[in-house]
């Protein structure tokens, strides 16, 4: 029988985990919603984005987001994406994220959340499935954050500079440039910058630049262009940048059938 692809059936099932398989194709959404259960979302294939009040997040292959319970988000899929999923009740499991994470998917812990999809929803906990669950909820305490949040300031000043550069992100006005457009002073929207994001405002853009790069080399834009695209004097300096954040070059977030274009 084939297994349930609505989440509602996932979320008071009698396991600590549930496993839910969903693909989807590029563009679709899903609109903004809700769980009881924690939600560990990873894609085995393709890149989405999710969002939710508090900032946004890129989510490529090799990682996964962590949304504690009752976090309200949407998610778009920038690409086709394999999705699996797991509705973890965190009532009955200790030391698990209290706050939205991305976390780096190792090998070990992609083939655990892909066997968790094999075993059945109400797994035998004294068995093979009990066994892949506690494994696996290990590795994910175990796993380590990865740069790919963009939170979203509230400051309507702040929010039309975000907008601005999340549209533009070649841009490198100054704050006080942007100061005169807003209606502050830089120095003021420095400081708010730092208080609302925890980041500065440099830091904050590259961030952004960052996570729009991760969703646009999965749409398989090419390297140079994109360096270019996001203001980088040169495609080297770009790729400088990105392996030293996510530790992984650039080119291996594109797909394969882009690398294969002249």
């Amino acid at each position: 029988m084939p297994r349930s692809v609505d989440p509602n059936d996932y979320q008071h099932v009698a396991r600590p985990v549930a496993a839910m398989p969903k693909d989807f194709a590029a563009g679709f959404r899903i609109a903004p919603h809700s769980h009881p259960r924690a939600q560990l979302v990873h894609a085995v294939e393709g890149l989405m984005w999710v969002e939710t009040d508090a900032g946004a997040w890129a989510v490529p292959t090799r990682h996964a987001l962590w949304l504690p319970p009752g976090i309200r988000h949407a998610v778009r899929m920038v690409t086709t994406v394999a999705m699996r999923t797991l509705y973890i009740d965190t009532a009955r499991i200790e030391r698990l994220p209290r706050t939205c994470t991305v976390i780096a998917v190792s090998p070990l812990l992609r083939e655990l959340i892909v066997a968790a999809m094999a075993e059945p929803v109400e797994y035998d906990e004294a068995g093979r499935g009990g066994h892949i669950a506690a494994l696996l909820l290990d590795e994910l305490r175990r796993s380590p954050a990865a740069p790919v949040h963009l939170p979203m300031p509230r400051d309507r000043r702040l929010v039309r500079i975000a907008d601005g550069l999340l549209a533009e992100p070649a841009r490198d006005d100054t704050l006080d440039a942007w100061g005169e457009m807003v209606g502050a002073s830089g120095r003021t929207l420095a400081r708010r910058f730092r208080e609302e994001t925890g980041m500065s405002f440099a830091e904050w853009r590259q961030r952004a630049r960052l996570v729009l790069a991760l969703a646009r080399l999965a749409e398989g834009e090419s390297v140079g262009a994109l360096a270019s695209a996001l203001g980088y004097r040169s495609a080297s300096a770009f790729t400088a940048m990105f392996r030293r954040t996510i530790g992984r070059p650039p080119q291996s977030y594109r797909p394969k059938i882009a690398d294969a274009r002249p």
